[in-house]
């Protein structure tokens, strides 16, 4: 039974390109980066990845201050990128690290995601629909469970979903929407755990898939978000998330010609998410495709014309116009 989502954890990603002009024979600074929610708490499920000349110089995860620190940097232009989370949109932009100290920024990030709200087209990760031979008193713990994640009581959400499992323990749905919840929490551990075994109950369940998949991006291990990323594709190909997080992957690995035609089936769904555009601009940048990146950049500033991730691509834009 297809099971469709009620509630969202977004992978958002800010991947807009700057030169980074390394200096050598200095010895790194530090960069610390302070973030800012908007709802004033801290998402330890999301970590900043630092990308310098499309090179990741680092990754951190939020501190008990929502601080993260790099260590070593060169200075020159940094591209600051943030994934995973359950986060409605980021854009962190570039900055600019010099030799005087240490390098401290400030970022704001909208989210976590009010309960139900699908943004950006990314879709949904719970699942608020189980199959039919689930017991009902095992469902009624799962829709008790939905309940408290929609209030954000993840604790009490948590005991629920065990209990619905200790019931009835071939409960995939369950399973994944532990996973999910374990993300929120930041505890990737039990995130992971949660997703395989709901995959081993079930392996045709395409949003499973999707989130282990976002955890292994998140993670950095960018072959195993490939592998099942292309699975949860083919076991929901109406979906464009799967697509949009197998080309950032394929991306990541430097299969720019896969990474472009993976942008382009995305958007050929008619429901693709804008930042698409950005992946396939990249991977034509890094093959000197300046026509292609320029195509495909103006194709997301006609589909996201205005804010700041606008504003990063027109930068973008301006930097890939003046490539020989």
């Amino acid at each position: 039974m297809k099971s469709r989502g009620i509630m969202v954890v977004v992978l958002v990603f800010v991947a807009s390109v700057a030169a980074a002009q390394f200096e050598s024979g200095h010895m790194g600074q530090q960069v610390r980066v302070r973030v800012t929610f908007s709802n004033g708490g801290c998402d330890a499920s999301a970590h900043l990845s630092l990308m310098g000349h499309g090179v990741r110089v680092g990754d951190g995860w939020a501190n008990d201050k929502c601080e993260v620190n790099f260590f070593n940097v060169q200075t020159g232009s940094y591209q600051l990128t943030l994934i995973g989370g359950s986060v409605a949109s980021a854009d962190l932009g570039t900055i600019e690290v010099t030799s005087s100290g240490i390098n401290e920024f400030d970022v704001r990030v909208e989210g976590p995601n009010d309960a139900g709200r699908n943004v950006g087209g990314y879709g949904n990760a719970f699942v608020s629909t189980s199959d039919l031979g689930v017991p009902s008193r095992a469902r009624k713990e799962f829709d008790k469970a939905s309940e408290l994640i929609s209030k954000r009581e993840l604790d009490q959400a948590i005991q629920k979903l065990n209990k619905a499992i200790s019931i009835y323990p071939g409960y995939a749905g369950a399973y994944n929407n532990l996973g999910v919840v374990y993300a929120w929490r930041g505890d990737q551990v039990r995130e992971r755990e949660s997703l395989e075994t709901a995959i081993r109950l079930n392996d045709h369940f395409a949003l499973a898939y999707l989130n282990l998949g976002r955890l292994n991006v998140a993670s950095g291990d960018f072959p195993a978000a490939e592998t099942v990323l292309d699975k949860a594709s083919t076991f929901d190909p109406t979906d464009p998330m799967a697509l949009i997080l197998l080309s950032w992957a394929e991306f990541q690995q430097g299969h720019f010609d896969e990474a472009i035609a993976t942008c382009r089936k995305a958007h050929l769904l008619g429901k693709a998410h804008a930042f698409a555009h950005r992946v396939a601009a990249r991977a034509f940048e890094q093959q000197r495709n300046r026509a292609g990146a320029v195509a495909e950049l103006e194709s997301y500033l006609r589909e996201q014309p205005a804010g700041p991730p606008a504003e990063a691509a027109r930068k973008e834009l301006d930097l890939v116009k003046k490539l020989p």
